[in-house]
């Protein structure tokens, strides 16, 4: 009689695995899922350099244009074009605001 016994128990502990396995995946689900949510709304270092990098080509980018249209305006000015004078003047302004957001590259010697 023993052996029926022992294989009644072995399917039993089989079928408890299976339900045991469950168990822990049910249990273990909210952590996962906060940490996905936590992994989402973090930022990681590098797409924060990537974020600071693009911006601060599109800066430079802007400087450019309005260096640019500077040169434009302070042409039309010298000719006598008022309005040029006054757009150079703006250009010159707005190109000061955005010189002291881009980085200074150090000299490769």
């Amino acid at each position: 009689m023993r052996r029926p016994a022992t294989l009644a128990l072995i399917f039993a502990a089989f079928s408890v695995s299976g339900c045991v396995s469950t168990l822990v995946d049910v249990a273990t689900a909210p952590v996962k899922v906060v940490s996905k949510g936590v992994d989402l709304a973090t930022t990681s270092q590098s797409e924060a350099d990537e974020k600071r990098g693009r911006e601060i080509r599109r800066r430079e980018e802007r400087l450019a244009n309005l260096e640019r249209e500077y040169e434009k305006q302070l042409d039309e000015c010298e000719e006598g074009n008022r309005r040029a004078c006054s757009e150079a003047r703006d250009t010159y302004a707005e190109m000061q605001q955005i010189l002291p957001t881009i980085p200074v590259e150090p000299d490769e010697d």
